[in-house]
């Protein structure tokens, strides 16, 4: 059975030997307790560092804390808030495109009253709109989320202030819709990009619907 080795060898620590250096015992003793207690410390705060991400709102069931490609390894509170900022972002953008999936393979699009000159009827939806939608369109859409970026990230704060305030929620219950819109948002980016896959595997995007036996015509006739 073998021993844990110590940081510093026994006979250093001899303090029955009769020809130990009292000072150096005393060093050696210091040494030896530094060396023990350094690693502990240094767990302790990478600990620490981790059960406060645990404790922060979206680790909740069924996961919990999840951190798959440890971009949270050695991050501090900065690249954590940074992180989440994004991850919202991201969620919001999915699950504006889960809807607009889900109407235009309805059959709605935008009337030509808004759009003259470009008849978007039979425009095809998913990724096959953007090989049939005209450049304009395509740059005519890039400007206009380009503008509302700009506009928001100039008023940020005091959009996010006026909001929280109109909706009457007090901190608990803003928590708790921070974190159902997480979730919402987390399953809308997984649900994009299924749908976005499975669109280019076979152009059935709607394979839940195949498989439940109420297949869809995904962009029959366009």
């Amino acid at each position: 059975m073998s021993h844990p080795r110590s940081p510093v060898p026994f006979h250093v620590l001899d303090f029955g030997s009769s020809s130990a250096n009292p000072r150096s015992t005393v060093l050696a003793t210091l040494f030896a307790s530094a060396a023990a207690f350094a690693p502990a410390s240094r767990m302790a705060s990478s600990s620490a560092l981790k059960m406060s991400f645990e404790s922060e709102i979206g680790a909740q069931a069924p996961l919990g804390f999840w951190d798959p490609l440890g971009l949270l390894k050695d991050a501090d509170q900065e690249r954590f808030d940074r992180l989440r900022y994004v991850e919202m972002k991201h969620g919001r953008i999915a699950q504006l495109a889960i809807l607009g999936h889900l109407v235009t393979t309805a059959g709605y699009r935008i009337p030509t009253s808004i759009t003259p000159g470009y008849d978007l009827s039979k425009t095809p939806t998913g990724l096959a709109a953007l090989s049939a939608l005209p450049a304009e369109a395509i740059f005519g859409t890039l400007l206009t989320v380009a503008v509302i970026e700009g506009g928001f990230l100039a008023r940020q704060a005091d959009i996010e202030e006026a909001q929280a305030k109109a909706s009457g929620w007090d901190e608990e219950t803003l928590a708790k819709k921070t974190a159902i819109e997480l979730n919402n948002g987390r399953a809308a980016q997984m649900g994009i990009l299924a749908l976005m896959v499975h669109e280019k595997l076979n152009n059935d995007p709607y394979v839940i619907n195949t498989l439940l036996g109420a297949p869809i015509a995904f962009n029959a006739g366009l």
